[in-house]
């Protein structure tokens, strides 16, 4: 388990290309029959990764759950959010079994004790990507799949920005504490994401970039809007947003990422937006 602490905008300012990676960058979410897990002091944010290939495995696998969480299992006092971005697999919570194909989304309540990741064919395992954030109050465990999602056209190819914003945990689509999450697609010939430039001071921001081929790459900017940065992206990379920083990435192809935000409110649209040309 990586343990990720708060960072302040004027140090930011000072930090190298590799401080930037260690605070900020997931670099590894997959590997067989393990969990990965970063949790992210910036409103508690956790973000998993699983990959089962031989085997069941545990959302708490290898982890110490009273010494990392403070409670008996991980989802005590949290929601959690998860896409399969691999092959078929299915997910038992509390003993019900949900079948996840390739970008399915599964949103798992509070209050749900075990939670066992299997992968239908070895040779194509399933890839479980997860955000989890603590939870008030328990609501119903839901399975989402694409058709279910709500989705947002936005851009143009103009503007080298058409994409699709398909809302998955949200409040248009189903009630949870504070956890949203969704995907958003961009269009062939699109390389820009998530225009206008923004950012909320009422929300942090994790950022899971995949369907990216393996030469190329997405420019993750970061930073106050007169101080940014980037961060280079690569396939099923994530990176961690502050409320206080922009998060837009531009790619060298098009390519797919899923957003995950808490905060103090759900609203999708309460965002400060900066005008391209007041960037620095």
């Amino acid at each position: 388990m990586d343990i990720r602490y708060s960072c302040n905008p004027e140090d930011f300012k000072r930090y190298t290309t590799e401080q930037m990676r260690k605070e900020f960058l997931i670099p590894t979410l997959f590997e067989a029959d393990k969990v990965h897990v970063t949790y992210s002091h910036v409103d508690r944010m956790c973000c998993f990764g699983c990959m089962p290939v031989n085997r069941s495995v545990s959302l708490d696998d290898g982890i110490d759950v009273w010494h990392n969480f403070g409670t008996d299992y991980i989802l005590e006092r949290r929601e959690i959010g998860i896409f399969n971005v691999g092959g078929k697999g299915r997910i038992k919570a509390d003993g019900v079994v949900y079948e996840m194909g390739y970008q399915d989304c599964l949103y798992i309540t509070k209050g749900t004790k075990e939670v066992l990741f299997e992968s239908e064919d070895s040779a194509n395992p399933a890839k479980f990507y997860m955000a989890s954030a603590p939870a008030h109050r328990a609501f119903k465990t839901t399975f989402i799949s694409m058709k279910d999602a709500n989705h947002r056209p936005c851009g143009d190819k103009k503007n080298a920005n058409e994409r699709t914003i398909n809302q998955f945990i949200h409040p248009d689509v189903l009630q949870t504490a504070q956890l949203s999450m969704g995907m958003t697609q961009l269009h062939p010939g699109t390389v820009w994401n998530t225009l206008p430039c923004h950012t909320h001071e009422r929300r942090m921001e994790l950022y899971f970039y995949f369907e990216i081929p393996e030469d190329q790459a997405v420019f993750h900017m970061m930073g106050q809007p007169q101080e940014t940065r980037h961060i280079i992206m690569h396939n099923e990379q994530a990176v961690i947003g502050p409320s206080w920083s922009i998060h837009s990435g531009c790619g060298t192809c098009n390519y797919t990422f899923i957003w995950a935000m808490i905060g103090e409110n759900m609203a999708f649209d309460d965002m400060d937006e900066i005008a391209i040309k007041d960037l620095r």
